[in-house]
């Protein structure tokens, strides 16, 4: 079977607290490991989206509705449906770890490289449509 679900991949999460949200994939792990002995991946995703912005407002409000709520998570392979888009995750990659799961204060820094990074890449314009909601 070809392996399609690598790094830097956007999916969908289909089940659970998350479903319905955009994810990219940081880091895969196609055999399973000792604890979960079954395909899966750590993934970032978007928890909450931005919302939209006018041209009529002021810079505060616009920083303010540019906020991006990030998670992170490890998901079974069944439960994400892999995108065509794509995703550069060089910064995303050096956060976020199997060992920021360990310790919640770990995973709290993590959370907040990741909201930076996310934040940063929606300001700037780029991967418009990872930070867009889902129609449904």
């Amino acid at each position: 079977m070809v392996k399609f679900i690598k790094p830097g991949k956007v999916a969908i999460v289909l089940q659970g607290r998350y479903a319905g949200k955009k994810v990219v994939v940081v880091k895969n792990f196609d055999e399973g490991t000792k604890e979960r002995p079954y395909g899966h991946a750590i993934v970032a995703g978007v928890e909450r989206y931005p919302l939209k912005v006018n041209k009529s407002m002021g810079k505060k409000r616009i920083s303010k509705r540019s906020k991006v709520k990030p998670f992170i998570k490890v998901v079974n392979y069944n439960h994400i449906m892999p995108t065509r888009y794509g995703l550069e995750l060089e910064e995303i990659k050096k956060s976020v770890s199997t060992e920021s799961f360990q310790d919640p204060t770990q995973r709290a820094a993590s959370k907040k490289t990741v909201k930076k990074l996310f934040e940063e890449r929606y300001t700037t314009g780029k991967n418009k449509w990872f930070f867009t909601k889902l129609r449904f």
